[in-house]
């Protein structure tokens, strides 16, 4: 069938993706990546992009050579360990297959250094302290443990590893990234696809929900507002005139737990935008060394040190107040989201009026409390695929049905209130071209963006230096790794 064999195209497309993502999580084992062995046997041999040095000493469990990186013979078995490790389902995926997404990994980061494609060095040793972290935090902060399960003989030799291992990843992802980027679809070339489908190969679509919500968040009294701009004021003027470290505040006071362990440090790029516009717009505005005056984001107060410029980077640390809630304005705002619910229910005004009239949330408000796929961008929430809190919350809900007040919370608000209603239903059916068109959209633009990857590696492996060794020579590859 037409999709099962897109879908086995893409296999070794998706393992790259899944290896490198596995790159910035806990790592359950390590690929080596390092400079290739001299082989005294390998004669001199000059690719358009790399220079393999013609004396080399063959390297004892050496599996391929891929520009300039190797892969080791262990691991294969390091990323069939870590796979299974992370829950992944690897029946009917055979170990040439496994082997060919590891030399697609060099291959890309290889291609990224002849590009030039620039390493964010902060951002890859901050992803080595977080893993340090968590791992640590998984064995009991057991150093040693860790360093005997690595097999290494210092925690500076596992850093310099899992920087190299990070690294790459980086470049790999960098690269298939830049690959892509440009490739998009046309009405025409969607419809094209679709209809070269053939009608009883079609895919089926599963039970789709559209889902409707108002939120009513309580208010923060201006006296809270000005205790935390008071707060971040003192932490200031002590670093300033007490020369108090400005890290150190940050591990003691900010309400960021994602920055908390790297003391708050955040990487900014001028022609990169990251972070809300108010936090860009401070930082930019920072000379080297200075900390700004308490100002406000969706996210609360902070104050910003910008520590260095590195032309259009800018390394800056900040902390982050929320201020708090006091115990009437989260009453108040729980006795009108009933208020609202009862005017629902006793048909005093609709759903979608009551949104429009009441809802705090303003990305749902205008459209009457719908809410939006961040997939694939429209109203409908494939049930199998739905997100479990959201399941948890409207699992069991008739259409029109209201549910019951639901206390929540997310990264901007600490506590919140809401009821949700399902607005509508569509049970499992055939795509359908103009029912499922931004579905279908997504496969098509998939399917462009294989080939592009298959023309790419095609040409890439063609002007690269390749030598695949022992067993892994009979392997028959999607790619032609053995140049034939």
């Amino acid at each position: 069938m037409i999709l099962q064999k897109m879908q086995l195209k893409t296999i070794n497309s998706r393992y790259i993706t899944n290896t490198v993502a596995f790159c910035c999580m806990f790592f359950l084992g390590f690929v080596h990546s390092q400079e290739i062995i001299p082989d005294e046997q390998t004669p001199s041999i000059k690719a358009k992009d790399s220079v393999v040095n013609k004396s080399r000493i063959k390297a004892d469990g050496v599996a391929a050579v891929v520009g300039d990186f190797i892969v080791l013979e262990s691991d294969l078995d390091r990323e069939i360990a870590q796979l299974e490790a992370q829950g992944a389902d690897l029946s009917g995926i055979t170990r040439c297959e496994l082997f060919g997404s590891l030399l697609e990994k060099k291959l890309y980061a290889h291609q990224a250094i002849q590009d030039s494609v620039v390493v964010n060095e902060l951002y890859i040793q901050s992803l080595v302290e977080q893993q340090i972290q968590g791992i640590m935090a998984q064995t009991q902060g057991d150093m040693q443990g860790l360093l005997d399960f690595y097999k290494k003989d210092s925690e500076q030799a596992l850093r310099d590893e899992m920087y190299e291992i990070n690294k790459n990843g980086y470049l790999a992802k960098e690269m298939q990234d830049k690959v892509i980027k440009d490739v998009e679809v046309t009405p025409e070339e969607v419809r094209t696809f679709f209809n070269e489908i053939p009608e009883d190969e079609r895919p089926t679509f599963g039970t789709e929900l559209k889902v409707a919500q108002i939120v009513i968040i309580p208010e923060i009294t201006e006296e809270a507002k000005q205790e935390v701009i008071d707060k971040l004021k003192g932490y200031k003027k002590d670093v300033e005139e007490n020369g108090a470290s400005f890290t150190t505040k940050v591990l003691f006071y900010t309400d960021d737990s994602a920055s908390k362990s790297t003391g708050g440090l955040y990487t900014l790029n001028r022609k990169q935008p990251r972070m809300v516009k108010e936090f860009r717009d401070v930082a930019f505005a920072l000379q080297e060394g200075e900390i700004s005056e308490p100002f406000e984001t969706d996210f609360g107060y902070h104050i910003i040190y910008l520590e260095k410029i590195r032309g259009q980077e800018y390394d800056v640390r900040h902390i982050l107040l929320r201020p708090q809630l006091t115990q009437e304005a989260i009453q108040k705002a729980k006795d009108e989201i009933e208020m609202v619910r009862e005017k629902i229910v006793d048909g005093s005004v609709s759903f979608a009026e009551a949104a429009r009239e009441f809802s705090d949330e303003k990305e749902t408000k205008y459209e009457g409390g719908q809410l939006t796929n961040p997939t694939t961008q429209d109203f409908n929430f494939e049930l199998t695929k739905m997100d479990t809190e959201m399941y948890t919350q409207i699992q069991g809900l008739k259409d029109g049905e209201i549910s019951p007040v639901i206390q929540d919370e997310d990264r901007i608000n600490r506590i919140k209130f809401k009821i949700m209603t399902v607005t509508d239903r569509i049970d499992d059916h055939k795509a359908d071209f103009s029912r499922d068109y931004l579905k279908i959209k997504e496969l098509a633009l998939q399917d462009k963006q294989i080939k592009a990857i298959e023309k790419w590696q095609k040409e890439s492996i063609a002007e690269t230096y390749i030598k695949i060794n022992g067993e892994y020579r009979d392997c028959d590859f999607q790619s032609n790794w053995l140049k034939k």
